[in-house]
């Protein structure tokens, strides 16, 4: 399978991709939608997945506990967060090529306290091969 041109923000070479909001699509299409365009499906493969259990840093968790006595974003635990999605979807993607798939269709996080000042990242969705349809 070819790589699907994308247009993607500019960004600093030494950025964190998860930090420029978005994940880049590498060799594998990823959508939150049930199709790919200009593509049939042609096999679903398993459901795909990567957790991630992050706590924050005491540093992080001390700073972040300060600043949210005055309210509002709290940039220590966005990080947190924004790294642990960004794991999470490497993960699946990770999982994705494992069985051979052409894209992840369905695609969805989920969040969950796991304990006091930790959580549970889960980025999900459906593992497809795909057949490129021909224009008509």
């Amino acid at each position: 399978m070819t790589e699907t041109p994308t247009e993607t923000p500019t960004a600093t070479p030494d950025a964190n991709p998860y930090r420029t909001g978005y994940e880049r699509i590498e060799q594998l299409i990823v959508t939150t939608g049930n199709d790919v365009a200009g593509h049939e499906i042609v096999g679903y493969l398993a459901i795909v997945r990567g957790i991630v259990v992050r706590a924050t840093s005491i540093g992080k968790g001390i700073v972040g506990s300060f600043k949210a006595l005055a309210g509002g974003n709290i940039r220590e635990f966005t990080e947190v967060c924004e790294a642990a999605r960004h794991d999470a979807y490497q993960q699946m993607i990770a999982h994705a090529r494992e069985v051979g798939a052409d894209a992840i269709i369905g695609m969805r996080y989920d969040a969950t306290e796991f304990g006091q000042g930790s959580t549970e990242v889960l980025a999900y969705g459906t593992a497809v091969k795909l057949l490129r349809s021909r224009p008509h």
